[in-house]
Formats: C-alpha cells, structure tokens, sequence
C-alpha cells in the first residue's frame, strides 16, 4: 500500500478501531481501497454455502434449495445439484468467512442497551437538510476513493431520499417523485428475515423513458403502466393495476381485443408464433427502434435497484423493526441487453471453465468506483459503514459476494430476487414497509401444494436460518426436536412469530454486527452470530462430501 494512502486511510476511521473496541479487535488494520487483489480469492461463495447439513444424530437438513434449484429459462445456471454436494474448487475449502467462529459472547453482553440503541437511532444516510450525506462526499471525492485517478466517481451516486408517498414513490425534500418506487415483497426464506439478523427494502427506478408520454412529458400513469409491464414479464404473471384509459396509451392491456379501461395487464410472450408484449409512452418508440428491448424473465435495460438493509429498531413497546442506521446501501445496474441465446452460450461457457479449471478462482470484472459485473449485463455496488459508522464504498473483494450470489445461483429471475417476490396487496404493492404494512403482517404464500413457503422450509432445513443457530425459532417451531405442525399453519395469517425477533434478540444482533464494523473485518463474514457456529459449520469442508441430501428440490 503506498504511504499517502495508508495515512488518508487512517485518518478517516478506515485504519484503527474505534475507542472503546472490543478485546480481540484487529487494531491499526488498513484497508486499501484500490486493490483488487482480495485476501479471499473465493469471497463469491457466501457463509451459508458452509453449512453442515447433516446432524450430529445424522439428521440431513436442506436450507440449499432456497438458492440452488432449476428454474424457467432465461436462467440456465440450474444448479439443483448443489443441494446434494459440496462442489467447491479445493482451496476454497477452507472457510475464509471465520467471524462465524469468533466467540464475541462477552464483548455483546458488555455492550449496553443504551449504548446500541444511541449508536442505531442515528441516521447515517441524510445529512441535516435531508440529502443523502454519500453523494455529497462522493462528489468532492476522497482521493483515497478515486480509483482511476481522474477526480470523478464514476460509479453510483445515491440518490435516494427515503422519503415516501401513498403510491410507494421516493419523494426528494420538495416532495417531488425522483422515479424511486419501494414495493412490498416476500423475502426468500432464512437470511433475509430479519430475525436473523437485519432489516431491509427494495427500490426499483425504470429509465426517464418509462416515465414519459411519446412527447417526453413526464407522466406517472405511464410510469406506473410500464412498470406493470415490466413486473407482468418478469413474474410471468397478470398484474393487477389502477382502472386504466387504454384508448389514451393505445395499447390494449388486458388483451381483450378492444381499446377500453383495463384492470390489469396480461401476461404473453410467446414470440415463435408472433405473441409478444410492449411498453407504453416513450419507451414503446425506443422499443420499436431497438434501443430498449423486451422479453419475459428479463428486465429492460438501464433498470436500477436500491437496496438498504439496515439494524433492528426496538421501540420501547418492543416493536421490533428497520432503524435509521444503515449497515449497508446496495445498488443493481441493468447495462445491457443479453439475449435467451446469449445467456445460454455464458452459463455453458461458465460450465466448461468450472470443468477445465475446477481450482481457479471465479473471474470477477470490476472494481471499487464502478461496482462488479455478473457477466449478464449487471453491475452491482455497495456501501457500508467505516469504522465510525458513516457509510464508505466497498471494496472490490466486499463486492465479491453481490457478483456470486446475484449472478451464480438458479432462483434469481435476471439476476434479481426480490422483484419476482413482489406481493399484490395491498396498494398493488407499491408500499415502502414504515407506510402501509409490515413484512410481519404478511401472509405465508402457499405453494402448489397448499403448503406455506415458509412453514415448507421449517420441514425441509429443521431450522429457521441456514446456520440451525436461532435459538427463538427452534423454541417456537421445534419445541421438542420436532417441527410444531400447528405453529407452522398458524403462518398463514401472518409470518411475523417466525421472521420478528424478540426485543432480547434484535438488540444482541445488533452489537454483534457493530463490533465486527468496529473491526472492518468485512473480509471475514458480516453475518452478525451471537455464538461461535463450529457445531454447524465447516471450518475445513472435507474433500468430495456429499451433503447427505439425495433428491434436489426443483
């Protein structure tokens, strides 16, 4: 590391430790934010892929099927199989995320409820006008972050306010709509609960053509329509919207074959014999002249996503729910198009050099101003917090696990979660969670079966986290080893006694997670453990173990 940078590094929080850092803190480490040579050559693989899934009684427990499946084309990873086998090149079999073994039991129990309270009832996202504080720093930027030298960040600048209509649109302090829109959503089952350790939401903005009539005029009824359009191709879905003037967008709909007012938009793509679908507005002109393109499972190019995911509130009437303070701020960037056909030659391509080369580490294209590439036309980027809490970019190895998880595994529909998850009520879904509904309130969505998602995954893991380790879950659904098949129907009326933790627990998860900010030992896990988790998972996966589950779930 070359010595101004260590120096400017130190000087603002990202070398030492804050005062007060608990006993075992790695005090003085430096972080270089240039370098894209990670200490973890594997960070793609996350945590979770470490599991033990068999039992120390021989039971097998399946939490791999919530990421690892077969799914509809465009998606050609289908990687069902890894639910039966721990397939990882032989030096990644040494966990590198070993903060899931550090015993922080004492440092958490000597961290105050006052003080963890202090520290996440600050907002680290707006400065005093409301702004987002980020975007200012990033436009007089640090030379320590200006990674190709010309004075410019050329990645993301936030841009979001947080601050929300009725309708779940972004307003910016004059209360004008920034084309940030928040939906209600059922997260995949385990991490993303935020009994297991965080609270989150998700954004998503669609190009200024999406937004506006043939002439360029701004105009919300267009927006809203496109981006019912855009979520009937992705979830392969009708969508139900607000009672719309077809004859004004002149497009039909609800394919009823007349020009009227539409309730919803119907779902067709069917392009070998001619069934197809469009945009409305603007975005239907770039459509037709090749600049936008279309089709089911993807979204258009120049889609972007926000993604906050932030520390457990608890009120003091023990309401638990998303604090000001944000741990991170992830962004999604759709920068170009890729065909059915495209797709399919990357996912083989990528299949042969897992063959030829099964030891060599993942090829990551990116770096720390402009995010990291999946290869399918993403980019992802993240912020998270420095040592004293303000949110700095990640570096290019913290950005690693975004490009593996996003871009690597067969359950994202165009390397998104979420958006396919998206529910329909209330207000068609369009709600940020601090307006209308809690994710508590949620209902387990049924399966094909008739089964609740998420009572489906208590059956199948034994568990409510991949690592077996939340102890609230086991008490509450497993009470006696055994799954409580009363709890696990009750669900249906809403998910919030398996995703809401207790008070007790939402507050030790949060001084878990602060001490590993405190030590900027992101490269080493940022799952916050309230226990050292070697009964549960691999510090050395053994080489060719299967993982005792026989039959992939699809």
């Amino acid at each position: 590391m070359r010595a101004s940078l260590s120096i400017w590094l130190v000087a603002a929080g990202f070398g030492l430790a804050a005062a007060g850092s608990p006993a075992g803190a790695e005090s003085g480490r430096m972080l270089d934010l240039t370098t894209r040579v990670p200490r973890n050559a594997f960070a793609a693989i996350p945590p979770q892929c470490y599991t033990r899934t068999r039992d120390t009684e021989g039971g097998v427990h399946n939490p791999c099927y919530t990421c690892h499946v077969t799914t509809p084309v465009p998606n050609y990873v289908r990687d069902g199989d890894l639910q039966t086998l721990y397939d990882f090149p032989g030096p990644a079999r040494v966990n590198a995320w070993t903060n899931l073994f550090r015993d922080r039991r004492a440092e958490i129990a000597a961290t105050t409820d006052d003080e963890i309270r202090g520290y996440i009832g600050e907002d680290n996202y707006h400065d005093v006008e409301g702004q987002p504080a980020l975007a200012a720093v990033l436009a007089d930027l640090p030379a320590g972050w200006d990674i190709n030298g010309d004075g410019i960040w050329s990645g993301y600048l936030p841009d979001v306010h947080f601050r929300f209509d009725g309708e779940g649109y972004d307003l910016d302090p004059s209360g004008a709509r920034t084309g940030w829109r928040a939906y209600g959503y059922v997260p995949l089952p385990g991490a993303f609960w935020p009994t297991n350790g965080s609270a989150d939401d998700v954004l998503i903005r669609l190009p200024e053509a999406f937004r506006q009539t043939s002439d360029g005029a701004t105009d919300w009824e267009v927006y809203a329509t496109n981006l019912a359009i855009v979520e009937a191709l992705v979830r392969r879905a009708d969508v139900p919207i607000a009672p719309t003037d077809e004859t004004r967008l002149g497009v039909d709909l609800d394919r009823d074959g007349q020009l009227a007012t539409a309730t919803h938009v119907a779902f067709a793509f069917d392009p070998r014999n001619g069934v197809t679908m469009g945009y409305v507005g603007r975005a239907a002109a770039a459509l037709a002249e090749g600049h936008l393109h279309l089709a089911a499972g993807l979204f258009p190019e120049g889609t972007e996503f926000v993604h906050s995911l932030r520390y457990l509130d608890v009120a003091y009437d023990g309401t638990v729910g998303p604090a000001p303070r944000m741990k991170e701020l992830r962004y999604a960037r759709k920068t170009g198009w890729k065909t059915y056909g495209a797709l399919l030659d990357l996912a083989m391509s990528d299949r042969r050099e897992e063959h030829d080369y099964p030891d060599r580490p993942e090829h990551v294209l990116g770096d720390v101003e402009s995010g990291v590439s999946t290869g399918q036309g993403w980019r992802f980027q993240g912020f998270i917090e420095d040592a004293e809490g303000a949110l700095r970019p990640q570096t290019y190895e913290e950005s690693l696990t975004c490009a593996g998880c996003h871009g690597g595994v067969g359950r994202t529909v165009d390397n998104i979660y979420s958006f396919s998850r998206k529910v329909d009520v209330p207000a068609g879904g369009w709600y940020h969670w601090d307006r209308i509904r809690p994710l508590g309130d949620l209902a387990d969505p049924l399966l094909p079966d008739g089964v609740g998602e998420y009572a489906t995954y208590l059956m199948r893991n034994g568990a409510g986290d991949e690592f077996r380790a939340n102890g609230e879950i086991l008490d509450r659904f497993f009470p006696d080893g055994t799954l409580d098949s009363a709890a696990a129907a009750a669900l249906r009326d809403g998910v919030g006694p398996l995703v809401d933790p207790s008070p007790e627990r939402a507050l030790a998860l949060d001084k878990a997670y602060r001490l590993i900010v405190v030590e900027q030992s992101f490269d080493r896990g940022r799952v916050p453990v309230l226990a050292p988790l070697d009964a549960t998972v691999w510090r050395v996966v053994p080489e060719g173990s299967g993982t005792g589950i026989e039959t992939p779930v699809r």
